[in-house]
This record gives structure tokens, sequence and C-alpha cells, in this order.
């Protein structure tokens, strides 16, 4: 599975980022373990973050050779996709600096709602701009009995090389990353009209904001300890519209299946379509609040349209 992609006529990238495409648990093991083998042989720093007890099928195929291996709990580490470049390859990768590392990443698989897919999506096609030119290969598993026709073409779309246990080969409709993720930066739908709703103007009403966040937080039946949270996240969000739009924003607040949903539409639009995603590189830099929002909420949308901007936060009741 030794493959390597670069631009016609430009220097090789070192970066490989490949789609593993899987039909039972035996070929999931098995294309899992012949990566990390190539890890392991050389001696670099390995990590798979895949789902449950996925984990388990690649430790038990790997054998002794498990312990040499670095592993996570996607759907803790990864339950909000926006967290995973960030938080997951990202820090394995700094913490490894000097070093080539190796990433299983699984970020789709068949319990992800069809709310969270555009931006499971979108990051498979981000992970091409943050990691560009990084000494780093990430393979990313699909498992094609269990997840539609849709995954396995986007698979194609957001991976330069595709593979299976015993081959891999270009992928056809690879693309500039940055397009195809705002392939993914799709229209949401309305919210119910038992919505609450509320416009603030200035950000001298940033206290209401989290008033407001917090009362409906608690109404709802959020965790204590999970209210702050939420509040934090949604004022970062109306800040960041004070800030740089005129109007303020409107904040609408609503559940849905067993999740508190916060919508936060103002009149900006994101021009940087890493926000969120690559760290700053001091405590000095902007950029933080962004980091923050994806790692306090359980699930972020985010979609650019004519109008301005809406940006969804999604905390799981519970």
């Amino acid at each position: 599975m030794s493959v390597t992609t670069a631009p016609s006529g430009s220097v090789a990238d070192p970066f490989e980022h490949i789609g593993l495409l899987y039909d039972t648990p035996d070929a999931y093991a098995e294309g899992c373990a012949a990566f990390l083998r190539r890890a392991l042989d050389a001696g670099e720093p390995a990590m798979v973050a895949v789902p449950g007890g996925n984990g388990d099928l690649i430790r038990s195929r790997l054998g002794g050779a498990a312990s040499r291996v670095v592993f996570a709990d996607m759907a803790v580490a990864g339950r909000n996709p926006g967290r995973i470049i960030p938080r997951v390859l990202l820090d394995f990768a700094r913490r490894h600096s000097g070093q080539r590392v190796w990433i299983i990443g699984e970020p789709i698989w068949a319990g992800r709602s069809e709310v969270e897919y555009p931006a499971c999506a979108a990051h498979e096609a981000l992970i091409n701009a943050a990691f560009a030119g990084r000494d780093a290969a990430i393979l990313c598993p699909y498992d094609t009995a269990a997840l539609g026709a849709r995954a396995v073409e986007d698979s194609y779309r957001t991976h330069p090389v595709m593979a299976e246990a015993d081959r891999t080969w270009a992928s056809g409709l690879y693309a500039d990353p940055l397009d195809t993720a705002a392939m993914f930066d799709q229209p949401l739908p309305t919210p119910p009209l038992t919505a609450h709703q509320r416009t603030f103007k200035t950000v001298g009403e940033l206290q209401d904001v989290r008033s407001f966040t917090a009362g409906l937080a608690r109404s709802a039946g959020l965790p204590d300890a999970r209210v702050e949270r939420a509040v934090l996240a949604v004022n970062e969000v109306a800040t960041n519209a004070f800030e740089h739009t005129a109007g303020g924003c409107t904040i609408t607040v609503w559940t849905e299946t067993a999740t508190l949903v916060y919508q936060i539409d103002d009149a900006g639009h994101f021009v940087e379509p890493m926000a969120g995603r690559i760290p700053p590189v001091d405590l000095q830099s902007r950029g933080h609040g962004l980091i923050l929002v994806n790692e306090l909420s359980d699930l972020v949308r985010r979609h650019d349209h004519a109008a301005g901007t809406t940006t969804r936060l999604h905390f799981v009741l519970g």
C-alpha cells in the first residue's frame, strides 16, 4: 500500500491520504494492519483513531505489536468532526515532530447521522489542505457494506489514493480539497416554528447572550456540567459576529432527537476555509476561539449563503 502522489510537475508531496474500502471485518483488520506494519517496520510513530470495537479488530491482527501503537476511540475524540484535525491528527503529529507519523482515522461510520455526514465529508477533504507537505500518512477506512453509495463515492473525491487490503490505485475523482469541502457546505433545514429566537445588536449585549443561552440550556435539560460549555461556545460565535459584521446576530434555539441546537445567524462570511481547524502558533495569535467552539460542541455545522453565515452548534442532551 506504499503509494505517494503529487500534482504533475511538482515535487512529490510526502503526505499520503488513502481511502481504504472494505466489506468484511477481516478485510478491515488486514488493510489496517498492513498500513501499520509499514510504520512499525520503519520504527515510526503510529496512531489508530476508530470508533468503538473496531480498534479491537486491529489490535487482534497486530498481536503483540499493538502495544507500539496509540489507540483512541473516534466516537469520543472525533464526535464533532471539527475537532479531528486540530485535536487528533495535528496533535499527534506535533507530539512526534521531526518524524513521519502514521495515522488510521475513521471519521465516517454507519452510526453517523445525516446531519453529521456533511461535516464528516468536509473534514475528509480538508485533511488534504491541513497536511499538504507534511511527513505523514493517513488511512481512512470506509465500510462499503454498511455505508451508502454516496459516502463511498465521496471517499474518492476526498482521497487522492484509494485502496483495498491488497492493492492501491489513484482516485479519478479527487480534486482541489477546498473546492471539494465547499461541496458539503449545504443549506440547513429550517428551524421548527416552536424554536426560541432573539436578536442581539451590539457587543454590549453579550451578557444577555450568555443568559439567554444558559436559560434555554437548563430548560432543555442539558446537564449542569455542560451548560457552561454551551454558553462559552455560543458566546464565542456571537462575539465574532459583533466584531466582524454589522447588525449583530440572531440566535435560534430548539431541541431535536435528544439534542439541543443553537443557530447563530449573522451577515458575515468566512473567508478562511481552515478556520477552526489549524491551531494558531501562539497564544497571542487570533483563531483560538473557533478551535474552542469545535472543542466544546458535539457538532458544528456552518452554511455560507448570500445573506451571511448560519452556524449551528449541537449539544447532546443527557
